[in-house]
């Protein structure tokens, strides 16, 4: 495997769950979130010696995602915001679609220096994504937020679940997150993990069909589509690439980044795991040196060694770019290290992949 596919120095995006209280109560939910903080979440004074912590890794420094739950129900939110920029960092935000995302809040965080938010739009009309979101109004939030991003310059990604109950959809929702602006389309492929495992994974089958037309989009409207949790998107694209005798276009964004190669989690209690699909813990920030737990510990230096990779995994050609969902085995199977059973690829095969929309 190539050298370029492995990040063992540093990881190029940390996700910090600074909370689990949210107000919405989505049924695909990692996090099982509340509408209270826990009271052993990270203090405001061990956030900052987090944040100090990540400046170890040395430049160039990973790219900080303070997510959670909903990271603007922490009163301190602009502390850390403003202490992680004076690092270096380059910082975005995951806020949920709650009244606290008000146009005020957003041209402040434009105004803190972070670099983006994110946004999820899991449905094309406001029934299916506030049936999924459970909160009514939350659609109509979500496109008030996107309007005043642009207001203020502040790039945003729209988040997509991808799952049994959305894959019909995503034809539709589409246009929509075009017609909002965003730079940057994220479908996320459903790990049953939290309250997601209420929802349906789509099957192999459609997975296949559903990122071989992803891979023919192009860039609509100047979007860029990214997948979470099925780096076997790359995989498509150089498929689509060799059967239509030119390179991929922009498949291979990310290439080898998947949970703990390029990826680390730091949960709203300060556990330090491979992404926040992949529960398995290697210490407390409390406790443990950070920067040694992503560059030294069993856990996350087996997850960067692909030849220790099972199942069609261990063989496949493609297992450098893309490697599996690490996160999807381990819940398949309990093994991190197993293949992953989203992917219908069988090693050594090329088939040229179908280009219409998702049935």
């Amino acid at each position: 495997m190539s050298e370029r596919y492995v990040f063992d120095r540093a990881p190029l995006r940390v996700y910090w769950e600074t909370t689990r209280a949210c107000d919405l109560a989505c049924r695909h939910c990692r996090a099982e979130a509340a509408a209270d903080p826990d009271p052993s979440q990270l203090t405001t004074a061990e956030g900052l010696r987090l944040l100090e912590d990540l400046a170890r890794f040395g430049a160039p420094l990973p790219h900080v995602i303070l997510t959670g739950g909903d990271p603007l129900k922490r009163p301190d939110l602009f502390t850390l915001i403003a202490h992680a920029r004076a690092l270096g960092f380059a910082v975005s935000v995951a806020p949920s679609g709650t009244p606290l995302l008000t146009a005020e809040a957003i041209a402040r965080l434009a105004e803190a220096g972070v670099e983006a938010i994110s946004l999820s739009v899991d449905g094309a009309s406001a029934a299916r994504h506030d049936g999924l979101r459970g909160v009514e109004g939350c659609y109509t939030r979500t496109l008030a937020a996107a309007t005043a991003a642009r207001a203020v310059a502040l790039p945003f990604q729209v988040n997509t679940l991808v799952c049994a109950e959305t894959l019909d959809d995503l034809p539709a929702i589409l246009p929509v997150v075009v017609a909002l602006g965003a730079a940057r389309w994220s479908l996320f492929f459903l790990i049953a993990v939290g309250r997601g495992s209420v929802l349906q994974p789509i099957a192999p089958e459609a997975c296949e069909h559903l990122l071989a037309w992803v891979a023919g989009l192009g860039r609509p409207g100047g979007l860029v589509i990214t997948t979470t949790e099925a780096p076997h998107f790359r995989r498509v694209a150089l498929q689509r690439g060799w059967a239509h005798g030119a390179p991929a276009r922009g498949g291979l964004h990310g290439a080898g980044i998947r949970d703990g190669n390029g990826i680390m989690f730091v949960g709203h209690t300060g556990e330090i795991t491979p992404s926040g699909f992949l529960p398995l813990s290697v210490g407390n920030v409390r406790e443990v040196d950070i920067v040694e737990a992503y560059r030294d510990s069993p856990l996350f230096r087996d997850l960067r060694a692909v030849e220790l990779y099972t199942g069609r995994c261990s063989a496949c050609e493609f297992r450098g770019p893309c490697g599996g969902s690490r996160a999807r085995a381990f819940a398949a199977s309990g093994d991190p290290l197993g293949e992953d059973p989203l992917c219908a690829h069988h090693p050594g095969t090329r088939p040229t992949a179908p280009t219409a929309p998702p049935a």
